[in-house]
């Protein structure tokens, strides 16, 4: 195993443990879990809305006697915060499921817009934060995010973060926090950890036949999974990646690439390999956006690279990952970026070097990313997760 930081270029995402009958089970996941501890995985990473897997965690590392020797990370459910109290509230009872008197790191979880930092800091989560760091109840504090790359940057700058983590993979290179999150965090200082480097697996299972034709031929001897992981670890700017394993097969082969990879070590083949990999997912998508954002900013505030990412990600992956996107980057902030605004004025056409027809191709969007039901659970999920009634 190699170590960024003092952590684990390979961290142990524990959200996917085995269950039946709605439990985890402990058997199965004690067994993983010891077996990334003893191939020098140090940290773990868990959130509260995780059925039982806090419990699950708190319960090993106990039985096994090494909380010294590793870094727990879980995560605030920010959105379910309405008051100073609700702050105590939820960590005293993280606390209690993990057997823990201290958190190594304590992230806002599943932030989107900056208006949720805002609300926790007029709760007075700062002091909180203080207050707890200078207990020695936390040690380090951060943040989860999902939403666009100016309000991760928002964000990035509006604290004195620890450590942050981005969902980032090379088919979101230039979509969430992106590569330009990524450089900001660097600038900073700030440990980056990575969430969904296989986008939920899309980037194995799912890959097109030809992709997966591609890597087959390809003299490396990489796997699907393995050429996500090296994409990423190359990057010296990233500190760790997690990923959700839950078989002995999947630990023991992702420790030996993690044992492997080096930053810094892509060439000019890897990353043509990258590019054709990209380019024959993009083939199944719906709209040729770049992302190179010329059509921005709208008038009307419409976040038109965003969309067109969510919509092609219903042709490249599936229907629902579109939609999810959506929701997570587009629908959940403060002033909304709906294409529902757009009011075909068309000064974004002007400007596409594509030649998208812009305004025809987000009417196609809307309908596919927000049918009726979406339209419906939207304001409810905006009044909860960022306290806002508009849009």
């Amino acid at each position: 195993m190699q170590y960024r930081k003092g952590f684990s270029i390979l961290g142990y995402g524990c959200m996917r443990f085995t269950s039946s009958g709605g439990k985890i089970d402990y058997a199965k996941a004690s067994a993983e879990l010891k077996r990334a501890y003893d191939l020098g995985i140090n940290y773990f990473d868990t959130a509260y809305i995780y059925p039982g897997s806090e419990e699950v965690l708190g319960r090993f590392v106990e039985e096994n006697g090494i909380r010294d020797k590793i870094r727990i990370t879980t995560k605030l459910p920010q959105y379910l915060v309405r008051n100073r109290a609700g702050l105590d509230k939820y960590f005293t009872e993280e606390l209690k499921r993990l057997r823990t008197d201290y958190l190594d790191n304590y992230l806002m979880h599943h932030m989107t817009d900056i208006a949720q930092w805002d609300k926790l800091v007029s709760l007075g989560v700062t002091d909180w934060i203080a207050e707890q760091k200078a207990a020695g109840k936390i040690r380090n504090i951060g943040f989860s995010f999902h939403g666009s790359t100016d309000m991760f940057i928002k964000i990035l700058n509006a604290y004195d973060w620890d450590l942050c983590l981005i969902q980032y993979n090379y088919m979101d290179e230039h979509s969430q926090a992106g590569r330009a999150g990524v450089e900001a965090a660097a600038a900073k200082g700030i440990p980056l950890f990575i969430m969904e480097p296989l986008r939920g697996g899309k980037l194995v299972d799912l890959l097109p036949s030809r992709a997966k034709d591609e890597i087959a031929a390809d003299p490396h001897g990489w796997t699907p999974a393995e050429w996500a992981f090296r994409w990423l670890w190359n990057q010296p700017e990233i500190t760790c990646v997690l990923s959700g394993m839950n078989s002995i097969d999947m630990i023991e082969e992702n420790c030996r690439v993690a044992s492997d990879a080096k930053a810094s070590s892509f060439g000019e083949p890897e990353f043509a390999m990258i590019d054709r990999i990209r380019g024959i997912i993009g083939e199944s998508t719906a709209v040729p956006c770049t992302g190179c954002k010329y059509c921005m900013p709208c008038p009307k505030g419409v976040d038109i690279p965003s969309i067109f990412s969510c919509y092609n990600h219903m042709y490249s992956e599936n229907k629902g990952s579109g939609r999810k996107e959506f929701f997570q980057t587009v629908a959940l902030r403060r002033e909304p970026a709906l294409p529902s605004q757009c009011i075909e004025c068309g000064k974004c056409e002007a400007h596409c070097p594509q030649s998208i027809a812009i305004r025809s191709e987000l009417k196609k969007a809307r309908k596919a990313l927000t049918p009726w039901y979406y339209r419906a659970i939207i304001p409810v999920a905006r009044r909860l997760m960022i306290g806002k009634k508009k849009g």
